[in-house]
């Protein structure tokens, strides 16, 4: 097989870990392949994947070559593959519109973001450029104006996009539409995790409505040290993001809940946790005969490495509507491995519609 080329916008600890994968698994046998969905996708293995292109803000990555840029500050991921070859990709200075939250600068440039003076590249024509057959985003929350810009570049260049953030792109009609069209497959919006926050409040909602318990009450507060964690202070930047973990729960259950019984959200920034996530979990409820009932858990994950396993398929599965010619919402991979996919569904389903696109018995 050849490989699947991409271009990746935001070159954070998301893409930091997604870079240290694609090299840790080259060579391994499935056998010792640890920590992934999928060895084999359409005969695509993680390491055929190959970074073309890059493009990030900060002064610290700008100009540098990829393997450098993903060790910059303030990355602060785990290091799990410490041998990364020297890339000839250097990272281009993109488009900052609204990518810095305001509040960052009063922050030690440790922990933030220090925005180059360079000029902005024509995003379009290094796409077309470098080869490029997907790009990945990977932006700050809240970056509504930036993710629709880089769509509308993918668009422009004739490749996948891979919306990794939330900002409604594939999960809008309009902008799927416009993919549709050209016959370019998108995935999105708002990457899950492997196991993190999002699919076990899923699981565990799921498991309540299979049950017969009534969901009365739950909450989810979420704590982190990474820059995502830091822009996510500013709760003007929330909005998709709030909406989009709360639907993923939401739409497993058999009846709503109302708005004031369910809160969903990042709660606070902690710099020592670094790329160490807390989610506190509650959901209280009601048996047979109305007995109440509760459960607390409390979960600790490496954010990025986390979600790098499902932006892996996602990457291959794209890669597969790219050869199928197919335009528009890939929904299966996106119901699988995003927060607010097109389309809604219980993870078990979602999962089998993957393995039917893989195998071809479903069309997207």
């Amino acid at each position: 097989m050849g490989k699947i080329k991409i271009a990746v916008v935001g070159i954070g600890n998301c893409a930091n870990s997604l870079i240290q994968g694609i090299h840790y698994y080259d060579g391994k046998d499935p056998e010792d392949a640890i920590g992934l969905m999928h060895w084999n996708i359409g005969g695509y293995k993680p390491s055929d994947i190959e970074v073309v292109a890059a493009f990030d803000i900060d002064e610290r990555k700008v100009g540098k070559t990829v393997n450098e840029a993903i060790f910059a500050k303030p990355n602060c991921t785990s290091v799990f593959q410490e041998n990364i070859p020297k890339y000839d990709v250097k990272v281009k200075m993109g488009h900052v519109f609204d990518g810095v939250a305001e509040h960052m600068s009063n922050y030690d440039e440790e922990y933030t973001f220090k925005v180059s003076e360079e000029d902005p590249v024509d995003v379009v024509k290094e796409l077309k450029d470098s080869g490029a057959e997907i790009l990945v985003n990977y932006l700050p929350v809240g970056s509504e104006k930036a993710a629709r810009f880089y769509a509308q570049c993918a668009l422009d260049a004739g490749i996948a996009y891979i919306n990794c953030m939330p900002v409604f792109i594939v999960s809008d009609d309009e902008w799927a539409d416009k993919f549709k069209e050209k016959g370019i497959p998108i995935v999105g919006d708002d990457i899950k995790a492997q196991i993190g926050a999002t699919i076990t409040h899923r699981t565990l909602a799921k498991l309540f409505n299979d049950r017969g318990v009534k969901l009365d009450k739950t909450y989810q507060i979420n704590t982190g040290g990474n820059t995502d964690f830091l822009n996510m202070l500013n709760r003007d930047r929330l909005d998709s993001k709030k909406e989009s973990k709360t639907e993923a729960v939401q739409s497993i259950l058999s009846k709503r809940m109302d708005d004031r019984d369910i809160h969903i959200g990042p709660s606070d920034y902690v710099p020592w946790q670094k790329d160490n996530k807390l989610c506190f979990l509650r959901m209280e409820g009601r048996t047979f005969g109305d007995v109440p009932m509760n459960i607390e858990l409390r979960l600790s994950v490496e954010d990025s490495p986390n979600s790098a396993g499902c932006v892996i398929d996602a990457i291959r599965c794209c890669k597969l509507g790219l050869e199928r010619g197919i335009g528009g919402p890939l929904t299966s991979i996106s119901s699988y491995v995003m927060k607010h996919p097109p389309i809604q569904l219980t993870d078990d389903l979602a999962y089998e519609n993957v393995e039917k696109f893989i195998s071809g018995e479903l069309e997207r």
